[in-house]
């Protein structure tokens, strides 16, 4: 790790034992059997310790969507062409796209951060430009990214936390945009995981049988080529990764050393908290997971961070949207425990 990446392992909080406690005897208190509101007591307690409050709040939230482009796409990996990021890019700014519709339904901020992509995006209103190079390399032919380049993609997510922080965010949720990151996501997770190709690529934006074996095979090309940087999930990250993917993980380091809660999304964004937890294991308690990715692979990161998600609805969108799905229960195991009433206040027998 060099100086410059040195606050990568700065500390996360640990939660409070004692706020958890307390936590605990109120949801014992209230009027409802006990265990009768099953993950949602248990996810407030959790948010009680980490916030060390005995009334936990999630908002503000705020919505971080980083783009990149990928040089794997050269490989024919994708079923849309490369051109796709940045025309989606213009879209989720526009407010046309889903994760724009979800942000302004929940009162959620959504800032669209251009990482490295292969179009010119300044002229967007509501894109913040910050671009690292013209999209990574093949990563199927060498390293996806310079250390220079997965230094400067790790502090635009840094970057975004701490914009975030200012503004007194409480939870965030990270969304990426970028055709070929579920072939970079893929080829990270099985290095991390130490599984074959087979075993977690899947269809992406909509690959059919023969289109998932080659990418499958692809990978493995990939894996064999980067074999040597198994065990350092620093140099995975800079040989396997994408630029949004390594925003992602600095931007879920940087919330959980800043006390924000982080709502993770799908497949790319949980191989992005895997390689996070791997290089900070830290971080772990800051993670919530929203949903169980459609994507085959996905459950094989959940189990690796023993992670149990919120939702099952079969969601393979990206842009953190299965995350903004999962939001109101968030909110509403927060409500539910700093408003309901208690035995005693409602004059019921406990």
């Amino acid at each position: 790790m060099t100086d410059s990446l040195d606050w990568l392992a700065n500390p996360c909080p640990a939660p409070s034992h004692a706020a958890a406690a307390a936590a605990r005897l109120r949801q014992d208190q209230l009027t409802k059997p006990r265990g009768a509101l099953g993950r949602l007591e248990s996810l407030a307690i959790r948010l009680a310790a980490l916030q060390d409050s005995p009334s936990p709040r999630v908002d503000p939230v705020q919505i971080c969507l980083f783009a990149g482009d990928h040089g794997v796409v050269a490989e024919a990996v994708s079923a849309y062409p490369q051109s796709v990021t940045v025309a989606m890019v213009r879209n989720i700014a526009g407010g046309g796209a889903a994760i724009s519709v979800l942000a302004r339904a929940l009162g959620a901020g959504l800032e669209v951060i251009d990482c490295g992509t292969l179009g010119d995006l300044r002229d967007v209103p509501g894109v913040r430009c910050e671009g690292v190079g013209p999209g990574t390399a093949n990563l199927a032919q060498g390293p996806a990214m310079t250390r220079g380049q997965v230094a400067g993609a790790l502090g635009i997510g840094r970057a975004a936390a701490a914009r975030a922080a200012g503004q007194g965010v409480r939870l965030l949720i990270g969304g990426e945009m970028g055709i070929g990151n579920t072939t970079a996501a893929a080829a990270l997770a099985c290095a991390l995981l130490g599984l074959p190709a087979a075993d977690l690529v899947g269809p992406g934006t909509g690959l059919d049988g023969a289109g998932v074996r080659h990418k499958a095979q692809v990978v493995a090309r990939a894996l064999a080529l980067h074999a040597q940087g198994q065990g350092d999930p620093l140099v995975l990250l800079e040989r396997l990764g994408g630029f949004e993917i390594a925003a992602l993980v600095g931007c879920y380091l940087a919330c959980g050393q800043g006390r924000i809660l982080v709502l993770v999304d799908g497949f790319i964004a949980t191989a992005a908290a895997l390689c996070a937890c791997r290089i900070n294991p830290g971080l772990r308690d800051w993670l919530l997971f929203s949903h169980g990715s459609a994507e085959p692979g996905h459950r094989a990161l959940l189990a690796a961070l023993d992670a149990e998600p919120l939702l099952d609805l079969g969601m393979r969108l990206g842009e953190g949207s299965g995350a903004a799905m999962a939001l109101p229960l968030v909110r509403l195991a927060c409500e539910l425990h700093n408003t309901m009433a208690t035995f005693a206040e409602a004059g019921v027998a406990g």
